[in-house]
């Protein structure tokens, strides 16, 4: 399995700023940092446990934090997914409206986005191992605001091209549908193979997007 990157630091103290572009001040700072500890713990505490099994003690005792700084924060471990959820795809919008931009037709932002999306898989450990142990809950868990956000950001992309011309009038929310779904079911099946390759599984989508399977190459014979 390809090595994976480690997850997000910490908030520092010196030079963190608030959304207005102001300086954070010191509470904030903490308020931000204890935040942020409880989420990764929980990636972690998932990834070993999994949804199922683990408990918001476990949380609790990941991050040496006490209780009571949990629960000003989360009232559940069902609350703490949740913002997981978010915190992914906060991090993918920004990259998906960067393809966007440098993508000269639909077909290179669908290939980019796709790209972009393994890659986060791929590259983001302790993500990449919360969701190899988890699968059936990253599926179930798509009414996020942050999520519900992004993917009408996709549609709203599809609904751009054609008005452009550069799609045929499609029902684009269907289309936006298909392209979510093809990549969350591929993302799952590509980081539990031994090799993980974030590019053959974004040409594999791509092209059954634009072409259709009529047009996927075949899969080479297995070796013995």
């Amino acid at each position: 399995m390809n090595e994976v990157k480690e997850k997000q630091p910490l908030v520092k103290e010196a030079g963190a700023f608030l959304s207005s572009g102001k300086p954070m001040g010191k509470r904030e700072q903490t308020k931000l940092n204890n935040r942020e500890a409880i989420l990764n713990a929980a990636r972690e505490v998932f990834a070993e446990l999994g949804y199922g099994a683990t408990t918001v003690r476990d949380i609790i005792r990941k991050t040496g934090l006490a209780s009571g700084t949990f629960y000003n924060y989360f009232k559940s471990k069902e609350e703490v997914f949740e913002a997981i959820m978010d915190d992914g795809m906060r991090r993918i919008r920004p990259r998906l409206k960067a393809d966007r931009i440098r993508s000269r037709n639909f077909e290179e932002f669908i290939r980019n986005a796709y790209r972009t999306y393994f890659d986060y898989l791929a590259t983001d450990r302790h993500t990449f191992q919360m969701i190899r142990g988890n699968q059936t809950w990253f599926r179930v868990r798509m009414d996020t605001p942050e999520i519900l956000a992004g993917l009408e950001e996709i549609r709203e992309y599809i609904e751009e091209d054609i008005r452009d011309g550069n799609l045929p009038p499609v029902d684009s929310e269907y289309l936006m549908a298909a392209v979510v779904g093809i990549a969350m079911e591929i993302g799952d099946r590509m980081i539990l193979r031994t090799e993980v390759e974030p590019k053959i599984a974004a040409d594999f989508a791509t092209t059954l997007v634009l072409k259709g399977f009529e047009a996927l190459p075949l899969k080479p014979p297995s070796r013995k």
